[in-house]
């Protein structure tokens, strides 16, 4: 049960209150911000709550036991609170938001309605609507690990092993087309497909220091070109430059063939799935329990 603190309580009692929300944002690279609903900033607990920041209260649900519960909070962009920069780059993301109501007359008597984490963001028309989740949800993620044919590590991490400088190149950003796939210097050494599927980081322009991940890598007449899996906000120009490491699809043959890093391939190759253990026994095919791949 939450206890309300005393003169706070005597106020809610009476005939007028003068209370709104106030939300206490504190990202995972340390910062803490707040926000308020009402017309002018707020101080309390050693936070400033900054006012014409644009957020409101929207649906929030509540569940019984462990089931998670969830809510939003919408808002437009402001130079002051929120920027549409920071909501694309991900910093916002997992934050956790500490909901309050709070006498906006006598802002230290307030209480802590509901603590909450940033989960999906939605952006549109200079506003943004973010999903707030109740720690709960945690229960839903899986745990552990699941048997499957391909490999479940990251490439180049502890678990996988493989030492990806040698899989590591420089380049630079020659011109962009309406797709977004650019053409690029630097890369024209390597085999057609070595980058598809890759991590892209670019050291220079609009986009240094951010990480994104590669769709494909085409070579045609000595020319190099990258695609991203998804529309990058804001377009590389000519000149940008950055380092690519070679893509990996998780799978015993390119683990050995392409990384010759087979004997830490953390997959299941050789178990069969459901189409093959339900399928038809042909001239190409055994069913002797014998290895998939040798």
């Amino acid at each position: 049960m939450k206890k309300v603190p005393q003169d706070f309580a005597a106020h809610l009692e009476g005939e007028a209150t003068t209370t709104c929300h106030c939300w206490k944002v504190s990202l995972r690279d340390g910062a803490v911000l707040g926000f308020t609903e009402h017309d002018e900033a707020l101080i309390f607990g050693g936070v400033t709550y900054l006012a014409a920041s644009g957020f409101q209260a929207g649906e929030n649900d509540s569940e019984t036991g462990l089931a998670a519960s969830s809510g939003e909070v919408a808002g437009g962009f402001s130079s002051e609170a929120v920027s549409e920069a920071d909501l694309a780059a991900g910093r916002y993301d997992g934050a956790k938001v500490e909901l309050y109501r709070v006498n906006w007359q006598a802002p230290e008597q307030h209480v802590l309605l509901k603590v909450r984490e940033i989960g999906e963001v939605t952006r549109a028309g200079g506003a943004f609507t973010a999903e707030l989740r109740s720690f709960a949800h945690r229960l839903s993620q899986p745990q552990g690990r699941v048997y499957g044919r391909r490999c479940d590590a990251a490439l180049g991490d502890a678990r996988c092993g493989a030492d990806i400088v040698a899989f590591r190149a420089d380049g630079a950003v020659v011109s962009v087309d309406g797709t977004g796939r650019m053409m690029v210097s630097g890369l024209s050494a390597f085999a057609d497909g070595f980058f598809r599927q890759g991590k892209l980081v670019f050291s220079t322009g609009v986009n240094a220091g951010r990480s994104f991940d590669l769709d494909d890598h085409v070579v045609r007449d000595g020319v190099a070109s990258l695609n991203f899996w998804l529309p990058l906000e804001a377009a590389p120009q000519a000149g940008d430059a950055f380092t690519v490491t070679a893509g990996c699809d998780k799978s015993f043959g390119v683990c050995k063939v392409k990384f010759a890093n087979h004997l830490n391939f953390r997959g299941f190759p050789h178990m069969p799935g459901a189409d093959f253990a339900y399928s038809y026994v042909t001239s190409r095919t055994q069913h002797d329990g014998g290895a998939l791949f040798s």
